[in-house]
């Protein structure tokens, strides 16, 4: 550890055996100290939220992935896909409710044409002009482009074109291919997901970069995944944020296989955002995201390398379809408070993280 430590210091880059030591330790203070003063390098006494909603537009999603309990068939009970006018009347409901964000994420469901997903952005900004749209995984970005029949580029340039802002972190799950076989079968592969990301970084969107974490991942595969991000980064400068996304098992083909009964602890749910924050020298922020990890557990994270809390939150779907029960979205008085508690200072920012107002 003590050679690690010299590297933090000097703020050296850590190697995959620094990674990998880092996360079979069992010294969560020492790492959570070591994370927390690269943040406080980076942003000081700076913790961000954002005023955000979320839009599940569709649960249809062919891949059926064992570790989703959100994506049905088409002919599914519960199955949806919300029209044009469904989302104008959605659109038209976020009006004047203060949110800078728009997250949109939705199934793989190949009844939907192109045009839909164009309409759905020029709609959206019609009623919404200043909310920025943050939409679409790399994963659904591929299967549709696949649908319409065009490159990904000419996919990317036209959805810009309707209104899309930045695109988002999700379906990069882990990138072991052996792992990432197992728990998402023939989802888009990793070079798949890192070249839509690079294209989208090429015309000049940014995007987010994320990992899914606590099924049956080992120590090694956490940091090959950190450290592929780190490279991309290393050449493209395009990612804001890395987030974890921790597993969860109920309703799952994936928790049933594995016999995985329990969510992440949350000693490994701050394990991974410290040595996130450790490992990914050149990303700007790490963001602990409250829903996944609880609010209480969030608010330790922010001395465990996160510098971000996400934001408030609306209508989210997916993570709960897998039995999170955490609330559907919370005020923006209370990340400010919560924030304040832990002697850290309260920044509200938009999707770009320009700073929209700092409470002292």
């Amino acid at each position: 550890m003590s050679d690690i430590i010299e590297k933090i210091h000097g703020a050296e880059r850590l190697s995959f055996e620094d990674g990998a030591f880092l996360m079979k330790s069992n010294n969560l203070l020492q790492l959570g100290l070591l994370a927390d003063q690269v943040k406080e390098r980076l942003h000081g006494n700076n913790v961000y939220f954002i005023q955000n909603t979320h839009l599940n537009y569709t649960n249809v999603c062919y891949l059926q992935c064992k570790l989703c309990a959100f994506g049905v068939k088409p002919n599914h009970p519960s199955s949806y896909s919300l029209s044009l006018d469904d989302l104008k009347q959605k659109f038209i409901e976020m009006k004047g409710k203060g949110y800078k964000e728009l997250h949109i994420v939705g199934g793989v469901n190949p009844k939907l044409p192109f045009s839909y997903y164009e309409d759905m952005m020029t709609i959206s900004k019609q009623h919404n002009p200043d909310i920025h749209i943050q939409a679409f995984t790399a994963v659904e970005i591929d299967y549709l482009a696949k649908v319409a029949k065009i490159p990904v580029e000419k996919a990317l340039e036209r959805l810009r074109k309707a209104g899309l802002d930045s695109i988002l972190g999700g379906g990069a799950e882990i990138f072991d291919p052996v792992i990432r076989k197992t728990i998402s079968g023939h989802k888009t592969n990793a070079s798949r997901w890192f070249d839509i990301h690079r294209k989208t970084h090429e015309i000049g969107m940014k995007s987010n970069a994320s990992i899914l974490y606590g099924h049956i991942e080992k120590p090694e595969h956490v940091i090959d995944h950190l450290i592929r991000l780190r490279d991309l980064q290393d050449e493209t400068h395009g990612f804001n944020a890395f987030f974890g996304f921790a597993f969860q098992p109920e309703n799952t083909d994936l928790a049933k296989e594995f016999q995985i009964e329990n969510e992440t602890t949350g000693w490994y749910d701050l394990k991974i955002l410290a040595v996130a924050r450790l490992m990914l020298d050149n990303f700007p922020h790490i963001r602990a995201f409250w829903m996944l990890i609880g609010k209480k557990l969030a608010q330790v994270a922010l001395q465990f390398g996160a510098d971000d809390l996400d934001g408030t939150v609306m209508e989210e779907q997916i993570v709960h379809a897998a039995g999170n029960s955490a609330a559907q979205m919370i005020p923006k008085q209370w990340f400010i408070d919560m924030i304040k508690e832990t002697g850290k200072k309260p920044v509200e920012r938009d999707t770009l993280y320009n700073v929209i107002q700092t409470y002292h």
